[in-house]
């Protein structure tokens, strides 16, 4: 049986630790902040990119000014530009208002932009103009607006290979990389895994009605032996789902998933998988495109690049609520 550790685990800005190689990133992350440097982390799904972003900019001199946050791999280009730019009333069919873009709204402070190796090679250009001459164009727009931001940017992916395969523009990739920052996965964290999921059976308790005293040998063997390849999310998930299916005062090895079982995933082939992601995804750019337009469908509609009628279906299928 296995019981919560009692090690002095260091907290910093939402992320719990005991390893060295994370202490030592933490240190990175604080020197990185003091500077007005754009900063480029790198790290796989899951390991907290978003809050190492927020700690850069908490832990800055624009901690009291805007924060913005976009993932750059949920939009389609249209919307992806209208987004970060803003665009102008008549700037395309449907465009019935101005809207201000990320860069207007994060002015003085900070924009981070997950998934950056996502962003169309034209608009990499466009990012390019704001990086270096402190300026950018609305879409539909005729006058340069100046803007002062710091731009912080996540990938999952190499940006050298990228540029390689002409898929990012070097020059840019030499702007956003003046600090790069790798942000250590689960597997390579040593004491993380075990730390991590007693922190996540505690948040969990509560939620599942469950006083949980301990982790039976044969499950924590399998938390510790599983390579994470999702990360600080997955496990939480892991252990969430635990909490929820199973009884008692203590998780066992069947109420883990079926991957840490060492058994295959029900229904999980390279069919069904992508259909499940394509959906995930349609779902987020509706989602943008109605935040974006204000709930304007006809706007929407243009951003998404399809018909009003289109769209209408669309929402239905994915049970978006509508006004």
């Amino acid at each position: 049986m296995h019981y919560p550790p009692q090690t002095d685990a260091t907290s910093f800005y939402g992320m719990l630790t005991v390893s060295e190689k994370m202490l030592e990133f933490f240190e990175l992350v604080r020197r990185v902040a003091r500077t007005d440097a754009p900063a480029l982390i790198r790290g796989q799904t899951g390991t907290g990119k978003e809050l190492v972003a927020s700690a850069i900019q908490q832990l800055s001199q624009r901690a009291d000014k805007p924060f913005e946050v976009l993932n750059c791999a949920t939009l389609t280009r249209d919307l992806l530009e209208s987004r970060l730019f803003g665009h102008k009333k008549g700037s395309f069919t449907g465009a019935i208002r101005d809207q201000e873009g990320l860069f207007a709204r994060a002015d003085g402070g900070t924009i981070f932009l997950d998934e950056i190796a996502e962003v169309p090679l034209d608009l990499q250009a466009k990012l390019l103009r704001v990086l270096e001459e402190r300026t950018y164009t609305p879409v539909g727009g005729t006058e340069s607006v100046k803007v002062d931001i710091r731009l912080i940017s996540a990938t999952h992916v190499s940006l050298r290979e990228a540029v390689n395969q002409g898929r990012f523009r070097e020059d840019l990739m030499y702007r956003i990389r003046v600090v790069p920052l790798f942000l250590p996965p689960l597997n390579e964290r040593a004491g993380d895994i075990e730390l991590l999921t007693w922190h996540f059976v505690e948040r969990f308790s509560r939620e599942s009605g469950r006083d949980i005293t301990g982790i039976e040998g044969p499950a924590m063997r399998a938390i510790l032996e599983y390579p994470w390849p999702g990360n600080v999310r997955e496990l939480r998930n892991v252990v969430r789902r635990a909490l929820i299916i199973g009884s008692g005062p203590t998780i066992q090895l069947k109420d883990l998933t079926p991957e840490l079982r060492g058994e295959t995933v029900p229904g999980d082939t390279e069919q069904e998988a992508p259909a499940l992601t394509e959906r995930q995804l349609e779902y987020q750019r509706l989602v943008a495109a109605l935040q974006e337009s204000g709930g304007k469908k006809q706007e929407a509609a243009a951003l998404l690049g399809i018909s009003r009628t289109t769209l209408w279906r669309k929402l239905r299928e994915h049970g978006i609520a509508q006004p």
